[in-house]
């Protein structure tokens, strides 16, 4: 028994010596549907194709996360931070965004009609292709800059601003 702990404590610590960092954790296609996530910390975590439909994320943390081709329809996410964040191909209409932080995101083909982005932070993000209704288009227009860092979109002009 001594040789097989002393044989696995070795392997640990060439492990914990190689170098290698924590791993993220990989959530994607997990059913989050009307859950409460406020507060909640999922940066830089692969999130992609899961379902936030009807959830709440007050100030939750998406900061970096994959989220391509979720769902968010008919959520709340007020204060939460989608910064760096790959919102490519997300469905979320009718979702709550106010004051949400969107710096250097990617929306790019997102379907976003009736959604709210009052006080929302856009700078360097990427609306290329996006549906958004007029009245939050001209909204985010308004604060609008920068240059998406992985897609060189400019934000103003993914906006059609």
């Amino acid at each position: 028994m001594a040789l097989g702990l002393g044989l696995m404590l070795g392997l640990l610590a060439g492990v914990l010596t190689a170098g290698a960092g924590p791993a993220a954790a990989d959530f994607s296609g997990v059913d989050y549907t009307l859950t409460n996530q406020s507060g909640k910390d999922f940066s830089g975590q692969d999130l992609a194709n899961t379902s936030f439909a009807g959830a709440s994320g007050r100030q939750a943390d998406f900061s970096s996360a994959n989220l391509h081709g979720a769902i968010l329809t008919q959520a709340a996410f007020p204060e939460a931070s989608f910064a760096g964040a790959d919102l490519s191909g997300v469905l979320m209409d009718k979702v709550d965004f106010s004051g949400a932080d969107f710096s250097g995101a990617n929306l790019s083909d997102v379907i976003a009609a009736g959604s709210n982005f009052s006080g929302a932070t856009v700078t360097d993000a990427d609306f290329s292709g996006a549906l958004l209704d007029r009245v939050d288009q001209r909204l985010l227009c308004r604060d609008a800059e920068g240059t998406h860092p992985v897609t060189g979109a400019d934000t103003r002009l993914s906006l059609g601003c």
